[in-house]
């Protein structure tokens, strides 16, 4: 990353060519950058109208310009926003113009919200929740991601560390005053009682049946089967337009296709495989490997079936621990006997579709459990969280060989939770999270 003393701009809305859109420019010459181009710098958080004009360029655009001073700004900087008309040629006036101003330079991805957070106007789990909350596809992923930007754990994280802190501090004083008869055994029976509570506090959220983390990645379901049962149909019926060529040819599906869908709030990534069967055809073996491949890792497969004497999937997914649903297909052209079937349907005609797709958004409520009201979202979140549990659980045996082995048990699960908020020791994480981020964020 560049210095901080630098002054970065950037697009912070959509894609042009646009009704409005929004440029943000926060460092130490945001003010200065205002005055050039704006005649003035406006009273604090008002919206202002200007005529946006460079010495060179002349008149760029009729604007609204705001101004932030810090701290008091999103990333903790001077920031000011130019809301100008969305055309292109606009922007790149305003683009030019900015760029030749001394100490400016365009931002990196995520890099004001990186400059948010290493101001301490964020923690690293509300920076996660701000990229979840970018990304979220459905309302469910939404929520979560809006309750962890809002502190949902980095709140309770902190509490949590101030906690371990203060139970430090008790062991620490006995050990400084251990020539103090009782004191020593005194401060560090509380010490053990608090970090005992923080244990079993920590082991709750661990052990909750909420799948945050599956909500955030969404539920993939595989359509498979042999050829010609009526996976492309059924794929199109899903997404609600074409997406899959249909043909009564075998191996028209060389390849994976994947859709996304929001079912009831919930992710859903249907991927439409190759026809599974022998085939001396190089092109369509290949997608028969890659079909085989992604059903296995698939978390539901929808196993097509469309006569009697097609062939069972046990032979097909001996390595996946994916539940299977035989589906019967193509009921409007023939009446076999469906009672090894979960469900049957026609696709082509949309016979048994609703049933189909209430047990779809059955299996995902059952799939993501109590997701969305979950504290973790991510498996760093978890995996820190375990860490410091750990460490709870081993300062309460530690306390038999010494004082000090406590102490350092406890300061070691602080330190993890401020690797969770992103205060100590997470240099080699940020650039990970970060670049993820859209460039005006």
């Amino acid at each position: 990353m560049h210095p901080r003393d630098q002054t970065i701009y950037a697009l912070s809305s959509g894609r042009p060519p646009t009704a409005i859109a929004i440029v943000r420019v926060s460092g130490p010459r945001a003010g200065a950058t205002l005055e050039r181009l704006a005649k003035k710098i406006p009273i604090p958080r008002m919206a202002t109208h200007v005529l946006l004009a460079d010495d060179k360029l002349g008149p760029i655009d009729d604007a609204v310009v705001l101004w932030f001073p810090g701290p008091a700004s999103a990333t903790g900087e001077d920031t000011a926003e130019f809301h100008i008309h969305g055309g292109r040629a606009v922007l790149t006036s305003l683009f030019e113009a900015l760029a030749s101003i001394d100490g400016l330079r365009p931002a990196e991805p995520g890099e004001f919200t990186r400059r948010a957070f290493e101001n301490g106007k964020l923690d690293l789990t509300e920076a996660e929740g701000l990229d979840d909350l970018i990304h979220a596809d459905t309302d469910r992923q939404r929520r979560q991601a809006l309750r962890q930007l809002k502190g949902l754990l980095g709140d309770k994280a902190r509490n949590w560390r101030q906690q371990i802190i203060e139970a430090l501090a008790l062991v620490e004083v006995g050990i400084d005053f251990s020539d103090e008869g009782d004191v020593s055994t005194e401060l560090m029976a509380p010490a053990l009682e608090k970090a005992a509570a923080l244990h079993r506090e920590i082991e709750q959220v661990l052990s909750a049946q909420g799948r945050s983390e599956r909500l955030r990645g969404g539920l993939v379901v595989a359509i498979a089967g042999q050829p010609n049962v009526g996976k492309s149909t059924l794929m199109n019926q899903l997404a609600r337009r074409d997406v899959a060529i249909v043909s009564p040819h075998a191996g028209t599906t060389r390849d994976v296709i994947e859709v996304q869908l929001d079912l009831d709030g919930y992710p859903v990534t249907v991927i439409d495989t190759a026809g599974i069967r022998e085939t001396i055809d190089p092109v369509e073996e290949e997608g028969v490997r890659r079909a085989r491949a992604r059903a296995v890792e698939a978390d539901l497969v929808l196993w097509l079936v469309d006569s009697v004497d097609a062939a069972r999937p046990e032979g097909w997914l001996t390595e996946s621990d994916a539940p299977v649903w035989v589906i019967r297909t193509k009921t409007d052209v023939a009446t076999i006997s469906s009672a090894d079937a979960t469900l049957s349907i026609s696709a082509e005609r949309g016979d048994g579709m609703s049933e189909l797709m209430s047990a779809l958004v059955a299996f995902a409520s059952q799939y993501f459990g109590q997701g969305e009201a979950g504290f973790i979202t991510r498996d760093r979140q978890r995996d820190l969280l375990r860490r410091t549990a750990n460490l709870l659980q081993h300062a309460a045996r530690s306390a038999q060989q010494g004082d000090e082995l406590v102490a350092e048990d406890l300061r070691a699960a602080a330190h993890q939770l401020g690797r969770l908020l992103g205060r100590v020791d997470v240099e080699d994480v940020l650039d990970s999270i970060f670049r993820d981020f859209c460039i005006g964020k």
